[in-house]
């Protein structure tokens, strides 16, 4: 217990500009009209490759023996890797509606 309220003492900063991005993020979502929110989804989606570069740092900077770190970069690389071939494919699919049809 006591090294988790150490933790939370060394960190107040990084929680709190967590939690602000969280309030900014719901209202920037919030905000954003029901057209608009696959193309803003599907950007979203894409930009996970920052976690599929970072989980592979992780991953590279890890010690052999230390299983639990290399299974949890790895479920964030192929998780990672699908939403953004998700993301691609929901903007693809998007953009299939404003080609004119022949």
């Amino acid at each position: 217990m006591n090294d988790t309220i150490n933790f939370l003492g060394q960190n107040i900063q990084m929680i709190y500009i967590l939690i602000l991005s969280i309030f900014v993020g719901v209202e920037v979502i919030g905000k954003v009209p029901s057209v608009l929110h696959t193309p803003l989804m599907s950007g979203a989606n894409a930009i996970h490759g920052v976690v599929i570069v970072g989980s592979i740092i992780v991953m590279l900077n890890a010690d052999a023996e230390n299983y639990l770190l290399l299974s949890l970069g790895f479920v964030a690389v192929v998780l990672g890797t699908l939403n953004v071939v998700g993301g691609f494919v929901v903007t693809d699919r998007m953009l299939e509606f404003f080609k004119k049809k022949k």
